[in-house]
């Protein structure tokens, strides 16, 4: 993997760490009492964008190394698929064990993507929530052990 490749995943993994810091309190929030409107509205927020700064290092891994991207209405399941893939230019990037739970981060920043705030319900959102920092970690192990392979 070339420096500059290198340097653009770094960035995004160093801003998705960023965002799930600066949200701790909102989460603990979370954990200890039903959230409101707001609170459930900036989670939903964070869980979205989340999901979008896993989907920009992957996008990065696929134009870069691959040198493809699908180009249909499907492309970002496309894009997700191609995670879990190994090919003659690289390794997968995750582990199949992670696939279910970074799938219903696509599934949620799709829903979020296309739906009203107001329709956010909070029992969609709370294992999103609870389990995205071990999400994280896995996803994050994967990733360095993808930096170091490729």
């Amino acid at each position: 993997m070339d420096n500059k490749l290198e340097a653009k995943i770094a960035n995004e993994v160093s801003r998705i760490d960023k965002l799930l810091n600066d949200s701790g309190l909102l989460f603990e929030v979370c954990a200890a009492r039903e959230p409101d409107f707001i609170e459930i509205s900036a989670a939903a927020l964070t869980l979205h964008s989340f999901y979008n700064g896993l989907e920009n290092i992957i996008l990065l891994i696929v134009k870069n190394i691959d040198g493809a991207v699908e180009q249909d209405s499907q492309w970002h399941k496309f894009l997700f698929e191609q995670a879990f893939k190994a090919n003659a230019k690289r390794t997968a990037l995750f582990r199949a064990d992670l696939k279910e739970a970074l799938e219903s981060y696509l599934y949620f920043r799709h829903f979020v993507r296309h739906s009203y705030g107001s329709e956010l319900d909070w029992d969609r959102l709370r294992p999103l929530v609870e389990k995205i920092r071990e999400v994280w970690d896995a996803t994050k192990a994967d990733l360095n052990n993808f930096r170091q392979n490729n």
